[in-house]
């Protein structure tokens, strides 16, 4: 989209996002190397701390203005953080991040579609005064 052109609020959700889509992007990446860890039977303690620093940095950056999705992060961290088996934990992580991808991404389309400024002299060369 060449020509795409968003309200101030449309852009501040969008930066948001954008935000978010990076840090999810590394919490993609800390889950795959605990799932890696863990297959090979060597300490995934410092990948599942890490996790747990994470989910809630992504949580907080969301919840102003992305309630919804904040609380699918919060329900990730919580379940990750109770007692269970590490392949359970790394189930459980990896549908919360296709879940919470997903999210991130029809709120980019939702953004784009609701705050868009429609130019109505678009093709019409300026207007000049004499």
């Amino acid at each position: 989209m060449a020509g795409l052109k968003l309200d101030g609020a449309g852009q501040a959700k969008l930066k948001t996002l954008e935000d978010a889509t990076t840090i999810l992007q590394r919490i993609h990446a800390l889950t795959e190397q605990y799932a890696l860890a863990i297959k090979r039977q060597s300490p995934g303690g410092p990948f599942l701390m890490n996790l747990k620093r994470q989910l809630p940095a992504l949580g907080g950056l969301l919840k102003g203005q992305f309630g919804m999705i904040s609380d699918q992060v919060f329900a990730v961290t919580l379940a990750v953080s109770r007692g269970s088996s590490e392949p359970t934990r790394i189930r459980q992580l990896r549908e919360g991040v296709g879940q919470i991808s997903q999210a991130l991404e029809i709120a980019t389309k939702s953004v784009i579609e609701k705050h868009t400024v429609h130019d109505e002299k678009a093709g019409a060369p300026p207007h000049r005064e004499s």
